[in-house]
This record gives C-alpha cells, structure tokens and sequence, in this order.
C-alpha cells in the first residue's frame, strides 16, 4: 500500500481510483464495508483502490475542546487499512488552510489530481468541508458531472445497535473488550510508543515499558494480564492502567506501564501493542512501597496464570 501525503504522489502511480473517503477510526466493520465496497469497484473498472483519510482527527483542528479519545494511534490506523487490500492511501495533514476548504473544492482538487475517479465511497451520513457543508448528496451532484459514482453505504447494525467508533470507545472504557472487538472485527488492542518514565518499576524490581497513549480511549484503571507484541513478536506482560496512588509525588495523568514477563532488553522508541487478556484487579493504594512490591509480585504470578 503506498502512503503519499498529496493526491499528485499517488495519481502518478494509480491515475485510474475508486476512492473510499473518512477518517476511520478504528477501521471497525463499518469502515471496512466502506472499504470493502471500494475495492470491489476498482476490481471492476481496472482501477486502484486507494483511502482518503487525515493525519489527526479534524475536531482537532474546528473543535479543539470536542475533540473524542481514539480508538488507535496512526501507524494501526495505517495497518488496519493496509489489511483490507487497498492500492493506496492519501493521508491529507488536516490544518487550520485545509478546514477552510469547501467540500467542493475538496472533491475537485481530486478530480483534477487524478486522471479518472469511477467512484467514491462514504458512509451515509458522511460530511466534509468547511463547516460540514459537503455530504451525500452534494458528492451526488459532483458525480454527474464528474463522472463518478457515489455510494452512501449504511452503518452496519450488531446486537440491534449501529456499530460506530463512539460505541466502540465506550466499550473500551467500560473494560468490555469482547464486545469492542466484535464490533472491530479484530481483538482490540491498545497501542503506543514506549517512553521514558520514572524508572519507578525498575525500583521495586519490576521494570516496566511505559507507553504514550496520549489522546487514546483507555481502559478503566487497573492491573491486567495482556500480550504485548513489539516489532511483530508477541511477549506475555503484567500491566498497570492508573495514576499509582502509593507513590509520592505521582503525575495526576493516567499512566499505562507494561511488565514483559522473562523479557530484558531497551525498548524505548519502539511502538507497543497491548490485547488483553484479563483484568486481574483494580488500582488501589497501599500503606508502603514494600506492601506495593509485594502486591505486584502477587499481580506478575496472577498474570502468568491467566495464560494458561
């Protein structure tokens, strides 16, 4: 799949698209039957498949205080497309220039980038450009003339209820891991890259990758048992979501620190996956650090049990 941050890159490899057109947080089945749709047209016409999408979500940008917690950092966002089979992926840098243009001129910037659009794929309710002005039907109106078609594809239901990336955070926030990847059409993993932390763990004899999940929907607090996977291998781990109410002077942000069980080595820099596998207790405060070091040497055991 070849990323280009303007349509010009991608137009001279793949002149002939079919476009899919969201921000697709968490690619969930929704997105992926916008995808899917996608593909199948480019099969049709001889053409590349190729994922309109945005380096960060717009609110960030035209409502910086509405702005929802993700589902996945960027490089998921990237993989789970990646795994739907399309050709390519424009990934537009969504700033304060860009929200100014009409969704119009939007969509003619990218007939003009590309040789031919057969058509354009978005959910139903889909809006773009300045203030929401582009939806559905306006996407109707280019096509005719364009020559494109277009296609406002439903949300797809599961349990009764619409899956939607809204729905899926607050599993995630209820601890309800099941159901979030139902809805995702995979396990749900939280991701990040490892960071410097205060090097506490390495203290008490448990040292721990902290991850940066800023701006990510977390799981509620809490010590869990998951597979952290690094650089395509996967590693058993202990770890703790909270704000480590024992130790003095901890930061009031919530903090995700993840113990690899039988692992030695520097990690920092590298991107972390955490799919979990079980809540083993929730966060609390102890009296001392040694009651906290023996706790944790309880949690380690429990999370080596709950693999087998």
């Amino acid at each position: 799949m070849q990323v280009a941050a303007h349509a010009a890159e991608l137009a001279a490899r793949h002149p002939r698209v079919c476009l899919a057109i969201g921000f697709f947080d968490g690619v969930h089945l929704g997105h992926q039957q916008i995808i899917r749709q996608t593909v199948a047209d480019a099969h049709q016409h001889e053409a590349a498949a190729v994922v309109v999408s945005f380096d960060r979500h717009p609110a960030t940008v035209v409502a910086p205080d509405r702005v929802p917690p993700l589902i996945q950092t960027l490089p998921q966002r990237l993989r789970a497309i990646k795994t739907l089979g399309v050709d390519g992926l424009l990934l537009i840098r969504f700033d304060e220039a860009f929200s100014r243009r009409t969704g119009e001129e939007f969509i003619r910037a990218l007939a003009r980038d590309f040789e031919r659009i057969f058509s354009v794929c978005v959910g139903a309710t889909f809006t773009f450009g300045h203030r929401r002005g582009g939806n559905v039907a306006l996407l109707r109106t280019l096509g005719r003339e364009l020559r494109f078609q277009v296609h406002g594809l439903a949300a797809v239901a599961l349990d009764g209820d619409t899956v939607s990336s809204t729905r899926i955070r607050e599993a995630i926030q209820a601890g309800q891991f099941d159901a979030a990847g139902q809805m995702l059409g995979r396990g749900y993993a939280l991701g990040g890259e490892v960071v410097e932390g205060q090097r506490l763990g390495r203290t008490l004899g448990f040292p721990t990758a902290n991850l940066d999940t800023s701006g990510l929907v977390l799981p509620p607090n809490g010590v869990y048992a998951a597979h952290a996977e690094i650089n395509g291998r996967s590693h058993r781990a202990a770890v703790n979501i909270g704000v480590r109410p024992t130790l003095a002077g901890a930061p009031t942000v919530v903090a995700v620190e993840a113990h690899l069980l039988d692992f030695d080595g520097d990690l920092y820099g590298r991107e972390m996956e955490l799919a979990f596998v079980g809540k083993i207790r929730d966060e609390r405060k102890f009296p001392s650090l040694d009651a906290l070091r023996a706790q944790i040497a309880k949690d380690v055991a429990a999370a080596r049990q709950s693999f087998h």
